[in-house]
């Protein structure tokens, strides 16, 4: 079952491009902390993400989380046929991360079935021996590369997503889970087609910015980044269901029901409250625990 962790002072072991900027513990971070009420003692704190001592450990970890991932995207239906893929750096091997095997139903991934590729995206030894998407490659490489903050980054081609993308913008503050996205949002509005080659990933990688979280790809769907893999995969069912809203808000007002935005201070207050590492991993927990349990702990093998 799940790894043992605890909050200790060794943080993963860097890929090439530089060492992946780590969030303050979650006992000590105020902004996370003041989200939830504890004792009088103060002693009962959020948990938020676990440090590990060993990285081999902490690899085991980070792929039961990311097994768990792709099972909750197959569950909310995000999948379209080979399409769709998360990537993971790897805590151990400093030029590598793991990637879905291609082809594979997104609710079979166990933790046993994710590639290990290389820097080039060959597959390497240390996981399972399967294809991976060319294109998820290209496009998650190229990410990785520019972003040494991104742990992981997760594509699919959800229908909300795909379907907003197709006008170029960027989602609008319409409710306070929105705001999840308040000044992190870029578009990339130049679609290339099924990304074969590199340039089309750098081309995304610059789209989504320096200080992004989140990336609208016009005619393609989105993508969602994070500092885990439980991040990313939180921000994409946030993303794709404010895709949802802003597709439903203006079909109301195409119709003369007038649309009301979040002002900039309120979006801004919310937005710091709720842009946390930490936050946005513990958004994914309950996920996580339901997923574990309805597959029996199956998704940790």
């Amino acid at each position: 079952m799940s790894t043992t962790v605890t909050e200790a002072t060794q943080t993963p072991t860097a890929i090439a491009v530089g060492s992946p900027i780590q969030p303050p513990l979650a006992s000590s971070d105020k902004t996370f902390q003041a989200l939830a009420r504890g004792n009088r003692k103060g002693t009962l704190k959020l948990r938020g993400i676990p440090t590990f001592t060993d990285p081999y450990e902490q690899r085991k970890w980070m792929k039961e989380h990311m097994a768990a991932a792709f099972r909750f995207f197959g569950k909310r239906g995000y999948g379209e046929g080979v399409s769709g893929h998360i990537s993971m750096r790897d805590p151990v091997l400093k030029d590598h991360f793991w990637m879905n095997p291609f082809a594979q139903h997104f609710s079979t991934i166990k933790a046993s079935d994710l590639v290990l590729v290389d820097s080039e995206g060959y597959v390497a030894d240390g996981g399972n021996q399967a294809p991976i998407n060319e294109a998820g490659f290209m496009i998650h490489s190229e990410i990785h590369k520019a972003r040494p903050d991104v742990v992981a980054a997760a594509h699919t081609h959800g229908i909300y997503g795909k379907t907003w993308s197709a006008f170029g913008k960027t989602v609008e503050m319409l409710s306070q889970d929105a705001c999840n996205f308040y000044g992190k949002q870029g578009v990339y509005d130049d679609h290339g087609g099924i990304a074969l080659a590199q340039e089309e990933g750098a081309a995304i990688a610059k789209a989504l910015g320096k200080n992004n979280s989140v990336c609208l790809l016009q005619n393609h769907g989105i993508l969602t980044t994070g500092a885990t893999v439980d991040e990313a995969a939180f921000l994409f069912y946030s993303l794709d269901q404010a895709c949802h809203s802003q597709l439903l808000a203006e079909a109301a007002a195409a119709n003369g029901v007038p649309k009301r935005v979040i002002p900039h201070t309120v979006a801004q207050y919310t937005a710091d409250s709720v842009q946390n590492p930490h936050n946005f991993y513990t958004e994914f927990q309950p996920e996580f625990d339901l997923i574990v349990e309805e597959s029996g702990g199956k998704v940790l093998e």
